[in-house]
């Protein structure tokens, strides 16, 4: 079976004690890149055999060697500068760190770090290595547009033409590293469902539904030319830092895109609460795709009880086949560096009983 398999998991995982520790003695200058390295070489080598421990068919690093979802990526394209922001974005009670990007030359690719993450996860699992990256919407749909310097840009088009090809450079990169399971986190697209984002592109000078459109077609543009055995799913999240959301809405205003345009294999979808609405956009599931449902939290430490996933299995399969549905977390269990809030126990229940009630439904 080709992946998303029926027990998966978004990607990140909390960032260990250890880990983190590494991390502050790292920006205290205390111990160098290469002492950090072992430290994060040695917990990925943990929480893989954890994952494999578990039955997960495929693992992840956790993205245990960056700071943030997206931005570590996006710092490593060419063109791109770190930026800092008078102000974090807001989150439901909560502020982010003040991080961003500028657009100081023209976007391309000529390498990258996580090339050699991912090789350091293929060489260290006999499970599938899943690599996650954001998707391309994630270097312009924060609610301020990033700065782009005009001398290098005169027009967005003409961006977000190099953006497609960059990302295109990107993916095909990984697939020659050996990547056959990439995942492209795609937070801009589900913040199209919620009224208030809306408003906050309108009032920018963005429309809404221009910009489903353009990044469902970055997306396509992104992976055109990958190989045949390699499968590409998205991950659709209203936001995941400690804890808390950016945004609410049903997919029904993006479902025309989300399933009839955008060319992936498959979608880990936000299904953990009221904020991400019904099941019936289901309905438009193509026949040659399945959805990865989130519907166990990765915001609380409650652990949801078998019955009440089967339960929601259940409700789901109203609207699209159950060959077609697989189960997961709504999203990671770190976003950032920060972590949501519950202990490493109560992670590692809830992916042990992703797959105990996957093996139920599925066998």
């Amino acid at each position: 079976m080709r992946p998303p398999f029926r027990a998966d998991h978004v990607g990140s995982l909390l960032r260990p004690a250890a880990l983190k520790e590494a991390r502050e003695q790292h920006a205290r200058g205390e111990i160098d890149s290469a002492a950090l390295a072992a430290v994060e070489d040695a917990e990925i080598e943990r929480v893989v055999a954890r994952q494999e421990a578990i039955g997960l068919k495929a693992v992840t690093d956790g993205e245990f060697r960056r700071s943030w979802w997206h931005l570590d990526f996006l710092w490593g394209l060419d063109g791109v500068e770190r930026n800092e922001l008078s102000q974090g974005v807001k989150f439901a009670g909560v502020v982010t760190r003040a991080e961003g990007v500028r657009i100081a030359g023209r976007l391309g690719f000529s390498g990258h770090a996580m090339l050699d993450h991912f090789r350091f996860l293929q060489a260290h699992t006999k499970r599938v290595p899943k690599m996650t990256i954001p998707a391309p919407s994630a270097i312009y749909g924060r609610p301020a547009r990033p700065p782009i310097d005009a001398d290098v840009y005169t027009d967005l088009d003409a961006f977000f033409v190099d953006l497609g090809r960059t990302y295109r450079e990107a993916v095909n990169a990984f697939a020659d590293a050996g990547c056959r399971y990439l995942q492209l986190d795609e937070v801009f697209i589900a913040m199209l469902c919620d009224e208030g984002y809306r408003r906050q592109m309108l009032e920018r000078g963005d429309d809404p539904d221009t910009l489903l459109r353009l990044y469902g077609s970055l997306i396509n543009t992104a992976i055109a030319d990958v190989p045949d055995d390699m499968t590409i799913t998205m991950h659709l999240c209203r936001g995941n830092f400690r804890s808390t959301f950016m945004g609410a809405g049903g997919y029904d205003a993006v479902q025309e895109v989300l399933f009839g345009e955008i060319a992936v294999d498959g979608y880990f979808m936000e299904y953990d609460d009221d904020r991400s609405g019904s099941f019936e956009p289901l309905r438009r599931l193509p026949k040659d795709k399945r959805v990865v449902l989130g519907i166990v939290t990765s915001k609380r430490g409650r652990l949801e009880s078998r019955d009440d996933l089967l339960r929601r299995i259940d409700e789901a399969a109203r609207f699209a086949d159950l060959d077609q549905l697989c189960l997961s977390c709504q999203c990671g269990f770190a976003s950032t560096e920060e972590g949501n809030v519950l202990s490493e126990d109560e992670q590692w229940a809830k992916l042990d009983r992703i797959v105990e009630v996957a093996d139920e439904v599925w066998g």
